[in-house]
């Protein structure tokens, strides 16, 4: 939540398992704590583990509170210990010494067993174990429940805390503490997305098992892993069952790669797999797909097993293999990989959730292409949840009461990665977003209001004061800055009906956008700080400096300012038509002509060019796309948002700095070595003419896996050379098709994934008026009146197609309340540019 680079990054290098020293069949825990809460004497289980009791006199336990044992003789329940349980009406420890520090399972076990004097079903507790790791919060059992966790332990002891909710008891059935391999965890994982990246430090988290599956078999218990795990059927993940088919082999025919290990996972696992249900059919075309319920709050370590059964012979087996929505392993060819037949490998993933579909979905299919069997298999599946950064694995506080929602909200608390998943806390808002939207969100949201930018890594230029924004405002807001006009905080409130909420045209970081109506009658978007958020400061005052020394026909200007008091105020003339985007998709406004698109692009072009090379030092925009591409009242396009502008000094190439744009429009090669340069401006250009062609969203997240990035689908349909079928409909029949394909080739430049392989802005410049050329030319054939030709003002009239209207731009509402509520970097219907100081 998420960004969606060009395909040639989705590949995956797929490696084998890092290889051991041995390979070792069993394992011996240095530690190896059973206990049964509540039983007056020890128990054994049909897998002959022996469970310790817990009587008052027990060492691992202190509790201050009365010794509370329940027992419920007349429970049918699958394990004894499941029968008793040790209540707790005070805070309780339990402590088990560390032999040897490291890896760790810690398993709870409950059942709210029925007795006279609790209701245990109806309590409420928290666990927390080595005094920071939250493992439940406000929990309560309904069921006879196992909750799992894997931690690496460091400490001493372990030591687990029980403490009831508001007089609430807490109770317990049993404990395991047992030590784990170092081999099961390790330091490194592929990300999910962005593909190609590793992150580091794995072994520095914590992991509660939601899902295990043995994928085509039957259920494993714990005497039959080799580290004393449960394995699930997979049967009940299955979301169109009738298209899997189950497959089996003997479990002593499975073989390890060197250093493999069956502490991975055991023979049992690898020797069963669901492969597609009808793959002998003449064209299987379809994915085999298990869905999994998550909160998609927290990342995951999610491990995939495979074992090639199927196959007679190597290299018969292509498949692909997708996770959460997204491509995981590209044609991936276990023989190649293994070396073999019926050999173990499993693939580990890091998942971002909030950045994948919702539900959770682990699918996978055949390979669309002319080689091998059309087949795909599976064996196994484990999905454990990663610790936020609080240090929990339930729940947004820690065991210190930090809260997620507070100052140091994170997703994950890791300093090997932190750079690059703090890049993505935009797309997991987004996707959040998404999945909630109300019914009438194109009425009250423009696509853009949840299409946030990136930002990650910047301090704030007011650090020192979180609750002013004008605290320090003599260090950059002095009128003799060439920052246009000073208005008091008095003019603006009365322009704005004294902040009415119905004159709110947008809504972000900063604060709320309001329309406005200066003295002298003159439409004015004011820009209001929010004293009690610093979200973007850095931002508020790049675009201050920006504007104060920008000055072109194809950009925005500011009109004003005010910072009275603690408050930080823009002033920007009210742009009528508001953005680009607007008149694409999404808002049901009157279809435009191809011309009057190219007019604007070209618009859009010019101001880039000149922020490129006719400033004293290039200045790079770092967050071009449609809704920042404003529209005056003759459709004349500007640059506007230079929040995330950056200077190139002289001389310099290009600068290292910090992944920030919005999602789509990324420069691969700037996310992968943080090298800002004037290509990534030409790079996220080349979508913007995508969007311009196509008449749809960068990003589409409710549109089917291939065709959520606009940028490789429509690639790939250009390399075909069938772009025609993809175009916005309102323009077949009304566009010239050199001029459709010169604007395609001049995309297609700007999106190589190299920048020196780019255009500059004034190659690209050429070749949109080049389009545009060719465009009139055909218009002049069809006649002036065609759907090219242009009004008296100079504005290009709009194709009647698919009932949308030909009308004017001059028929546009003006009625605020029509006006979207959008992202503040959006720059939605929000600026107009001052003219009398537009200068070329």
């Amino acid at each position: 939540m998420a960004i969606l680079l060009p395909l040639l990054l989705f590949s995956v290098t797929i490696s084998t398992v890092s290889p051991a020293p041995t390979k070792p069949d069993t394992f011996k825990p240095p530690d190896n704590y059973l206990i049964d809460c509540g039983s007056s004497s020890q128990t054994t289980l049909p897998d002959r583990r022996t469970f310790s009791s817990d009587s008052s006199s027990s060492q691992y336990l202190k509790y201050d509170g009365r010794e509370i044992n329940v027992h419920d003789q007349s429970a049918k329940v699958p394990l004894p210990i499941y029968k008793s349980a040790k209540v707790f009406n005070a805070k309780a420890t339990y402590s088990f010494h560390v032999t040897k520090p490291g890896w760790h399972w810690v398993r709870l076990h409950f059942n709210p067993v029925k007795n006279n004097e609790f209701k245990l079903d109806e309590t409420k507790f928290s666990v927390v174990a080595c005094n920071t790791l939250v493992l439940l919060h406000e929990y309560t059992p309904k069921a006879i429940e196992m909750q799992e966790y894997l931690m690496n332990v460091t400490t001493p002891n372990v030591n687990i805390v029980f403490s009831g909710e508001k007089d609430s008891p807490a109770f317990v059935n049993a404990i395991e503490v047992v030590s784990a391999p170092d081999m099961l965890i390790p330091e490194h994982a592929d990300a999910l997305f962005p593909v190609g990246k590793k992150v580091d430090g794995m072994t520095r988290f914590s992991f509660q098992k939601m899902y295990r599956l043995n994928v085509g078999g039957g259920e494993i218990g714990p005497g039959n892993d080799t580290l004393g795990r449960h394995w699930d059927t997979d049967r009940k993940y299955q979301k169109v069952q009738s298209g899997a088919k189950s497959v089996s082999i003997a479990p002593n025919v499975v073989t390890y790669l060197e250093g493999g290990s069956p502490l991975i996972a055991p023979p049992t696992v690898y020797a069963s797999a669901v492969q597609m249900g009808n793959s002998e059919t003449s064209s299987p075309n379809f994915n085999v797909t298990w869905q999994f319920d998550l909160d998609h709050s927290y990342p995951y370590l999610v491990r995939l097993h495979f074992c090639d059964i199927v196959s007679k012979s190597l290299n018969e087996l292509y498949f692909n293999v997708y996770v959460g929505g997204k491509i995981a392993v590209s044609a991936l060819d276990l023989s190649t990989v293994t070396g073999g037949l019926s050999v173990a490998y499993y693939k580990d993933l890091f998942v971002e959730a909030s950045l994948v579909s919702n539900p959770f979905l682990v699918q996978i299919g055949p390979l669309n292409e002319p080689i091998g069997t059309k087949n795909a298999i599976l064996n196994g599946v484990e999905i454990l949840r990663i610790n936020n950064s609080v240090n929990s694995l339930d729940g947004v506080f820690g065991a210190d009461g930090r809260s997620v929602t507070g100052p140091s909200r994170g997703t994950v608390a890791a300093v090997g990665f932190a750079m690059m998943f703090g890049a993505f806390a935009g797309l997991g808002a987004m996707a959040v977003k998404w999945q909630k939207r109300p019914q009438d969100w194109q009425k009250k949201n423009s696509f853009s209001s949840w299409l946030l930018p990136l930002h990650a890594g910047d301090s704030s230029f007011m650090a020192s004061s979180k609750t002013s924004l004008g605290s320090k405002k003599s260090a950059f807001y002095s009128s003799t800055m060439g920052m246009g006009r000073y208005l008091s905080f008095a003019e603006l409130q009365e322009a704005t009906k004294n902040w009415d909420s119905n004159s709110i045209i947008g809504v972000g970081g900063f604060g709320n956008v309001y329309l406005g109506v200066l003295d002298d009658g003159t439409k004015v978007a004011v820009k209001r700080g929010n004293s009690q958020s610093e979200q973007g400061i850095h931002e508020f005052q790049t675009e201050l400096q920006m504007l104060s020394k920008l000055r072109h026909r194809h950009l925005v200007s500011l009109i004003g300012y005010c910072d009275e008091n603690a408050e930080m105020i823009l002033v920007y003339e009210y742009m009528k038509h508001g953005s680009m985007r607007d008149h694409l998709y999404g808002k049901n406004l009157p279809a435009i002509s191809w011309k009057q698109r190219l007019e604007m692009c070209i618009g859009a072009v010019r101001g880039l060019h000149y922020l490129h090379t006719g400033a004293a030092s290039a200045i790079i925009h770092r967050d071009v796309k449609s809704t920042n591409i404003l529209l005056d009242e003759n459709f004349i396009a500007k640059m506007s948002d230079f929040g995330l502008s950056k200077d190139v000094g002289m001389g310099e190439a290009h600068v290292s700095t910090a992944v920030k744009g919005s999602f789509g429009y990324l420069d691969p090669e700037y996310f992968r070595k943080q090298q800002l340069t004037d290509k990534s401006d030409v790079y996220s250009f080349g979508v913007v003419l995508l969007e311009v062609l196509c008449a749809r969203p960068a990003i589409d997240p409710a549109l089917p896996r291939e065709q959520v990035n606009l940028a490789e689908w429509a690639m790939q349909w250009k390399r075909k050379g069938l772009l025609e079928k993809i175009i916005d409909p309102h323009l077949v029949g009304h566009i010239n098709p050199e001029s459709m394909n010169k604007c395609a080739e001049a995309a297609e430049q700007c999106l190589s994934e190299y920048g020196v392989d780019r255009p500059t802005m004034g190659d690209v410049l050429w070749s949109l008026e080049y389009a545009l050329q060719l465009q009139d030319q055909g218009n002049t054939e069809e006649g002036s009146n065609g759907p090219g030709s242009c009004l008296a003002n100079g504005a290009p009239l709009a194709p009647a197609v698919d009932n949308r209207p030909v009308t004017t731009p001059a028929q546009a509402s003006e009625n605020p309340a029509e006006v979207q509520v959008i992202e503040e970097h959006s720059g939605t219907a929000m600026f107009a540019h001052h003219a009398n100081l537009n200068s070329r």
